[in-house]
């Protein structure tokens, strides 16, 4: 893959800003005084920062939650550094253990290389070409010897591997921890060594093994590289992170009209939050948009369609982004028939409640109490009234990313993000008349 030597389009020695427009959007960055001294040099010696982060090809597809990272790695892109886009074919097959409470299921090679082609394709809706290189890790982890095994391990001490949370809590349990899975951290800090890599990214829940990779470069006598941690993004549900295996995701090779119904599928507190990790919106104008909805003078459906448009127009097209918005409104706002299938497959249900089941009047006007339990029944989510009311009790349904527990819900917005199990359907309302009939 093409990837920049020295160039001539590093950004001038104006720290304070760089560090400013990188900051955004991050958790933590070790050390800031490091990145802001690299980033100096870098100048002055003509020579672009080496970025890396690395991504398992565990399944076929990226997801929303996969470009917080990506969108980083552009703003280093766009201040003239190169990326490294490393595709971890080889730890691929281990599957890194951050934050498991059990072993992951290995996967086989034929498995982590046909979803590793996929991932080459994917990253550039985001990333510059002409300033990225994509490195496999089995080039040269496949080629260690016993020997070069054995000096590797001896750099880390097994008391610091089990200092990680999810080592730890699995040893005090007595659940079992593979030995593969301790060297992990030791081979996505290896690569560091081998790439020469200046600055890491990864999610928070990958600080551990972003730090491994710095002591082992010291260990191997070259610089330290800077730890950038980035927040991770919750799924559909607004709860967990999204992820393929628990079907909360959006996929970037989704069709725009369903990408774009999976979008406004989230909650209205969670809109404020993508807005931030997969938006160039400034924190500033994301604080007025929600003052804007505080005071009614923004409605916040309104602010869900243009993110929702942003969001397909990023990764199809401005001309996709318009035809889903379109189609949205045409189906949920004007109650048309949808035009495509594709616009089917997109859960999001109209549902006119009978007057009988709203509230006896003590709501807030414009809020209102459904019974929760015949929603799901009639939405065919439980097969009698009867399931629904134990689902309730067993807090599998949310609302607008709430538990619900009792059959009684106050809804408050509309329409209103339902979750149940791996359903994430988004449920426009419409009380009947009290005198229809």
């Amino acid at each position: 893959m093409p990837h920049s030597s020295a160039d001539k389009n590093l950004r001038d020695p104006a720290v304070a800003e760089q560090m400013e427009y990188l900051r955004k959007g991050t958790v933590e960055i070790l050390r800031e005084e490091e990145l802001q001294e690299k980033l100096a040099t870098a100048f002055q010696a003509k020579r672009p920062l080496r970025i890396k982060a690395g991504f398992d090809p565990t399944a076929p597809d990226l997801h929303l939650g996969h470009t917080v990272l990506l969108r980083k790695l552009k703003h280093f892109q766009d201040l003239g550094h190169t990326v490294i886009f490393l595709i971890g074919d080889f730890t691929g097959m281990i599957g890194d253990p951050s934050g498991r409470n059990a072993t992951r299921p290995a996967l086989t090679r034929e498995e982590v290389l046909a979803n590793a082609e996929t991932y080459k394709e994917q990253v550039f809706k985001i990333l510059d070409p002409g300033k990225t290189k994509i490195d496999f890790n089995s080039r040269w982890l496949a080629a260690l010897s016993s020997a070069d095994m054995v000096r590797l391990c001896s750099r880390y001490t097994v008391a610091r591997l089990l200092e990680r949370d999810d080592f730890s809590n699995r040893y005090k349990k007595g659940e079992p921890i593979s030995v593969h899975e301790l060297l992990y951290p030791l081979f996505q800090g290896y690569d560091s060594v081998v790439l020469e890599a200046d600055v890491e990214l990864g999610g928070t829940d990958q600080k551990f093994n972003l730090l491994v990779g710095r002591e082992l470069q010291r260990e191997y006598g070259k610089p330290s590289q800077v730890v950038m941690t980035m927040p991770i993004l919750e799924g559909l549900d607004g709860v967990q992170k999204m992820s393929k295996s628990l079907g909360n995701f959006i996929g970037l090779t989704e069709p725009p009209r369903e990408m774009f119904g999976k979008v406004m599928s989230i909650s209205d507190d969670m809109m404020y939050r993508y807005y931030e990790l997969l938006t160039e919106m400034s924190l500033a104008d994301i604080s007025a948009m929600r003052q804007q909805v505080s005071s009614a003078a923004a409605h916040p459906i309104e602010l869900k369609i243009s993110l929702a448009r942003r969001i397909v127009s990023d990764f199809h097209s401005a001309q996709a982004g318009q035809e889903a918005e379109a189609e949205f409104r045409r189906v949920f706002q004007e109650r048309q028939q949808p035009s495509t299938i594709e616009t089917r497959s997109v859960d999001i249900r109209n549902f006119i409640i009978p007057y009988d089941q709203v509230n006896d009047g003590s709501a807030i006007p414009g809020q209102y109490f459904i019974r929760l339990d015949k929603l799901l029944t009639e939405m065919k989510l439980a097969s009698s009234v009867s399931e629904a009311v134990r689902k309730l009790r067993e807090g599998a349904v949310s609302i607008d990313g709430v538990r619900c527990r009792e059959p009684r819900c106050l809804i408050r917005n509309n329409p209103v993000a339902l979750n149940l199990g791996r359903h994430y359907i988004n449920v426009f309302f419409t009380v009947d008349s009290p005198n229809r009939g």
